[in-house]
C-alpha cells in the first residue's frame, strides 16, 4: 500500500479493494422488494438495484420503494472499513435521513446491522440456494417487517 498525503492533511490509500468486499457480489443486480409490516395497510413493494461503483471500492444501492404508502427513495455506499475491520454502509434517503449500517454476510445468510454489531435493530435473512431470493425480517424494539427480494435483473 502506498499512501500520500493530501492538502488537508488526510492521508489517501492506493490499494486495491479490500478482499471482504467479494462477499457482497451475490448483491450485484436488480431486486423486487416484496414485504408486510403489521395491519391492512402494511405493504411494502419496489426495487433496489446493486452495481459497483468504478474502481470496486464501493457496493452502491439505488433504493426505490413504497413503504406503508410512502415513498422511500434513497442511495448507499457500502465498504470497507479499516478501523472497524467490517462492511460498513451509509444510507442517504430523500427525506433527509443519514442512516449507518454494519453488513455481515457469512454463507448464505445475511445480517445488516443499524449503528454496529450487537444493535437491536437488524435485518436477518437468508439466500436461496442460487441466491437469486432472499427472505428476512427488520426488526427493532416493538417492531419490525417481513421483506422478500428477489433477483430480477
Amino acid at each position: 500500500m502506498t499512501q500520500s498525503n493530501s492538502p488537508s492533511g488526510m492521508q489517501i490509500a492506493h490499494t486495491e479493494p479490500h478482499p471482504m468486499l467479494r462477499c457482497l457480489e451475490m448483491m450485484v443486480g436488480t431486486w423486487r422488494i416484496d414485504g408486510r409490516e403489521a395491519g391492512t395497510e402494511g405493504e411494502i413493494h419496489g426495487q433496489v438495484v446493486f452495481e459497483w461503483m468504478e474502481g470496486g471500492f464501493f457496493l452502491l444501492q439505488h433504493v426505490d420503494l413504497v413503504r406503508v404508502g410512502e415513498t422511500v427513495k434513497g442511495i448507499e455506499y457500502i465498504g470497507y472499513d479499516e478501523v472497524s475491520k467490517t462492511l460498513k454502509s451509509h444510507y442517504f434517503g430523500t427525506t433527509g435521513d443519514l442512516l449507518e449500517y454494519v453488513w455481515e454476510p457469512i454463507d448464505y445468510t445475511l445480517t445488516i446491522w443499524v449503528g454496529e454489531i450487537g444493535s437491536p435493530a437488524c435485518y436477518r435473512s437468508k439466500f436461496s440456494n442460487n441466491f437469486n431470493t432472499n427472505v428476512g425480517r427488520w426488526e427493532w424494539p416493538g417492531g419490525g417487517y417481513d421483506i422478500t427480494m428477489t433477483r430480477v435483473a
